[in-house]
This record gives structure tokens, C-alpha cells and sequence, in this order.
């Protein structure tokens, strides 16, 4: 009768470092073996395949691999008012990303836009008596100890500084 060497995923150990490929577990280990390599290619070459103007404006979100129901496709997330900019290089990007490889990686590209809003928050300047949230500040105002009151008030001062 023959023993099977691997029927447990980390039987052996190994002295000193490891390789990440080695801590994780066989499913995984498949899903990026299938997908993450294509991915991660892109995603680290992106600026070479696409160029430098739709680099700024574009990134990509997903890669669906190729089965018998569907052809593979790269999700492109692209901020809004650029759409066409990346629908007329839609032909190059694919041609570039299957050179890229050596073979036919991607078949069908899909856009979805996104709106980049650029809010900046500016720092409201707070009194000193008034620093905490309304919320705590009422319960504060409940404390009948005042030293207690005054420790907690400069406590949420001290707090928000920071």
C-alpha cells in the first residue's frame, strides 16, 4: 500500500523564512494562480499599456476570466466626462494588453464612470468653552460635581487638538 507525501497542506516545517506562497491555503492558492497573476500585471503595468493621459484618468477594478458562457473581460473604472477619451483607445488598450502578455489575455473591455469630487474639509475653528458634541455636551451639563464637569471639558479639549 503507498502513502500519499502531501495529504496535509503544512506537514513538513521549514526552518527559518518562508515564502508567502507557502503560508497559504490550496483554494487560494488557486484563485490567484487562475486570475491574480493577469490582475496584478495590469494593475502594475497599467501606465505603460494605457499611456500617460488615460493613466490619470482611468484604473482597472477587475479581470472576469474567460469560460464557457462569457469571454474574458477587464473592468475599467473611469472618472466621469472621460468616457470618450477611453471608448475611441478601447481598440489600442486591448491590442496593447494582449501584446503585453503574448497572447489573447482580454477580449472585451467595460467602462463604468465614476464622479471624483475633490470636497476638502477645512478645520472649523471651536471656541474654547464649546468643544465636545452637542451629545456629550448635554451630558456634561448633567454632572452636578464641577470639578468632575471642568476635568471632562478640558479632556475633550485636550482630545480634539490632538
Amino acid at each position: 500500500m503507498q502513502f500519499k507525501n502531501n495529504t496535509k497542506q503544512r506537514n513538513v516545517s521549514i526552518q527559518g523564512l518562508r515564502s508567502f506562497k507557502d503560508t497559504l491555503p490550496k483554494k487560494i492558492k488557486k484563485i490567484i494562480n487562475k486570475k491574480g497573476h493577469i490582475y496584478s500585471e495590469t494593475l502594475n503595468n497599467w501606465k505603460y499599456i494605457v499611456g500617460e493621459d488615460l493613466f490619470n484618468v482611468c484604473y482597472p477594478k477587475k479581470f472576469k476570466n474567460s469560460n464557457k458562457f462569457g469571454v474574458s473581460t477587464l473592468v475599467v473604472m473611469v472618472k466621469r466626462g472621460n468616457e470618450i477619451d477611453i471608448e475611441y483607445s478601447k481598440k489600442k488598450i486591448i491590442d496593447k494588453m494582449n501584446n503585453f502578455f503574448g497572447y489573447s489575455v482580454v477580449e472585451k473591455l467595460k467602462f463604468i464612470s465614476f464622479a471624483d469630487e475633490n470636497k476638502f474639509y477645512t478645520k472649523i475653528d471651536l471656541n474654547r468653552e464649546n468643544v465636545t458634541i452637542d451629545k456629550y455636551h448635554n451630558k456634561i451639563k448633567d454632572i452636578k460635581n464641577e470639578k468632575i464637569k471642568k476635568s471632562l471639558t478640558e479632556l475633550t479639549r485636550v482630545f480634539r487638538e490632538k
